[in-house]
């Protein structure tokens, strides 16, 4: 409601002052929110602006605009306020019916926009994208869990999305696991069977991969093994690879299990193995080269590499068809900053097969995958995963030629993606290059507390510090299915006390939807540059800003038309008394946060920062609360007023919801 009557005054006061002072360019409209509810619910700065254009004080001006603008449907009046400002104020009985019929959708304003994109279209989201090689962790949490709240964000904003889980079936660490399997481990191809069979294959490749990082270290000459079979993943077509791909599937089956428990699904695996044989690397070597984005580097330290032109850098003669520099070029010195892209021994670094990707994401590689289904959800939609085209399945979807894509990577992948994002410009995309977006975000770790409560021997100095930074590697972290079991047992603790009278099979599954809503409210609250320190207690508290805390208020608002006998719906439709709200300013406070959710999901798209939408649920559940102590809704006597107190419990309920679904957060039926 909030951003559709902002959209409607922002139009109304710029067409009106377009007629009135067609001498002069108008600045940008913008609105403010006054500072106290009692001065209107929007403030507009634009005499302020117009004063040196005019040549009239601000004040003037403002006063000139109040008394000739006509009122927008749905609003009360226009004052002049302070040194200049133009404070508007709602009718507040007609926009309480906007906000009690409006869909709280962004879709419904007309005005949601990509940033940086300019228009509407299909965008891209990849994330989670873990090495296939041992189990999730709670590092990996974090990014599936941001990536799909940005899904869900761009989704409730009526964009198409699609997304996407890049598998590195080839690297280095699908690569160390291998090794375990054949230099450590020594299993039969029966015995790997068997182990796959098992529940939790992961976490027996999560215990191999810390033992073959041991067994490195140990012997540095053991790397021999990594350099064979990482050459031997790159080349394919035999035993080594054969293995290595069934390892990595089965352990993507478990990864798709374990995002799956927190609601987090996918559209599209791209394998790394599928980018070299489909030979997209090469195609997108040869666009790169034609277009001077490499050259071949014959002196310095990179002789003999591909290097990658610099913004800045840029060679003054042609590339050679040999791709050779130029004399002048070689007159001036190698450039010995430049980014490497194939090393002297031909092979092609990370950065290079994601050049390939991401040129393919924007439809400009000229190549694509072949699709067959990998995996199916409970609605029967499947998950599709690359493969070679002869072998795709017919009437497969397609994917990749997108708009806009979002790359949600940890902030210690910057360097890498901002190269990507380079060679696509200097290619000449820079439409494209606009629409590619680094959803960067820090690492998670553990409070001292915490990885005591998970079993882990901590020292006394690592006791005073306020977190504890996990390694996969080093076998010092937390699986993720075990962080979601251990708070799954800790909200079932909770819920057996508070409700021994349902089934064990119900309160195992609110404690389930609990510990879901605990562990996603945590991981979101947060601004992504922030480091968590993940920890129990904190995040399963009832009380405070927590997902349980969020999760209670709905469950409280439920209770409410449980007891009245009577469904939110039919509150919603009940007719609001005339100037019922005009006296009642906290009332209408809750009434103006709940029809903010729309702006503040805009808002959340714009600054890709969903931490926006966790501080507006808690702020509208606390609200909700204070409301809830305030008045006795059940119990009250005035017909009139009940109707308007259930009718604010039925909004602020709804909007909770709203934002709940798009934060991933279920709704218990009782807490």
């Amino acid at each position: 409601m909030y951003l559709q009557l902002q959209n409607r005054l922002m139009t109304h006061v710029r067409e009106f002052l377009t007629r009135k002072y067609p001498e002069i360019t108008l600045p940008e409209i913008v609105i403010e929110q006054p500072p106290k509810i009692e001065l209107g619910e929007f403030a507009l700065p634009v005499a302020l602006k117009l004063a040196r254009g005019l040549r009239k004080a601000p004040l003037k001006i403002a006063q000139e605009i109040v008394d000739e603008m006509p009122l927008p449907e749905g609003f009360a009046s226009f004052e002049v306020a302070g040194a200049g400002y133009i404070n508007a104020r709602l009718d507040r009985t007609a926009a309480a019916g906007v906000v009690a019929g409006t869909l709280g959708n962004a879709a419904a304003t007309g005005n949601a926009v990509l940033p940086a994109a300019g228009a509407r279209g299909k965008v891209l989201v990849e994330h989670t994208s873990i090495n296939p090689n041992k189990a999730a962790h709670i590092g990996h949490l974090r990014n599936s869990i941001l990536g799909d709240t940005l899904v869900r964000l761009l989704r409730a904003a009526n964009f198409k999305v699609d997304v996407q889980n890049y598998i590195d079936n080839t690297g280095v660490q699908v690569a160390d696991v291998v090794v375990g399997f054949e230099q450590m481990a020594k299993v039969s191809e029966q015995e790997i069977d068997a182990l796959i069979a098992e529940p939790r294959f992961d976490y027996y490749c999560w215990d191999l991969y810390a033992r073959v990082s041991q067994w490195y270290e140990a012997d540095k000459t053991h790397l021999e093994a990594r350099r064979a079979t990482l050459h031997a993943l790159e080349t394919g077509g035999n035993q080594t690879a054969t293995l290595a791909q069934k390892i990595s599937m089965a352990v993507l089956h478990r990864h798709l299990e374990t995002m799956q428990r927190l609601g987090i699904e996918y559209d599209f695996l791209p394998q790394e193995s599928d980018i070299l044989h489909l030979h997209f690397w090469a195609k997108a070597f040869e666009l790169l080269k034609a277009a001077g984005v490499l050259y071949y580097e014959e002196n310095g330290k990179n002789k003999g590499c591909w290097v990658m032109t610099r913004p800045g850098k840029v060679k003054d003669a042609p590339v050679g068809a040999d791709g050779a520099a130029s004399e002048a070029d070689e007159a001036a010195g190698p450039d010995e900053d430049a980014k490497v892209i194939v090393r002297s021994n031909g092979t092609v670094g990370y950065v290079g097969k994601d050049i390939a990707y991401h040129l393919w994401k924007f439809g400009l590689l000229g190549l694509d995958f072949g699709y067959r289904k990998f995996s199916e959800y409970a609605d029967g939609r499947h998950v599709w995963i690359s493969c070679d085209p002869k072998d795709a399945e017919p009437g497969a979807p397609h994917f990749g030629g997108v708009d806009a894509i979002y790359n949600v990577i940890d902030a210690r992948q910057s360097e890498p993606q901002e190269t990507v994002k380079q060679a696509i410009l200097l290619m000449g995309n820079a439409d494209a290059a606009a629409r590619y977006t680094h959803f960067s975000y820090e690492m998670v770790a553990l409070t001292p507390r915490c990885a005591m409560e998970l079993g882990y021997a901590v020292s006394e100095e690592d006791q005073k510090r306020s977190y504890i930074e996990v390694s996969g590697r080093k076998g010092f972290g937390v699986k993720a299915d075990d962080l979601l079991d251990k708070l799954i047992d800790a909200a079932q603790s909770e819920v057996d006390t508070r409700h021994p009278e349902l089934e064990v099979e119900d309160r195992r599954e609110i404690a389930t939807q609990i510990a879901v809503g605990a562990l996603r409210y945590f991981m979101l609250k947060f601004t992504k540059q922030s480091v968590i320190a993940f920890d129990f207690r904190e995040a399963l508290s009832f009380e405070g800003e927590t997902g349980p805390y969020v999760q209670y208020a709905v469950v409280r608002a439920s209770n409410i038309f449980r007891k009245a006998g009577l469904e939110p719906e039919a509150a919603l439709a009940a007719t609001i008394a005339p100037a019922a709200l005009d006296n009642d300013n906290d009332l209408w406070e809750l009434w103006l946060a709940a029809g903010q959710t729309s702006k503040v999901i805009e808002q959340c798209i714009a600054s890709t920062e969903p931490a926006g939408l966790t501080k507006h649920a808690f702020q509208l559940a606390q609200q909700f609360n204070n409301f809830y102590h305030h008045h006795h809704i059940l119990t009250e006597e005035d017909a009139a007023k009940k109707a308007l107190l259930l009718s604010t419990a039925a909004v602020v309920r709804r909007e909770l919801m709203k934002a709940m679904d798009v934060l991933g957060i279920p709704v218990p039926r009782v807490m």
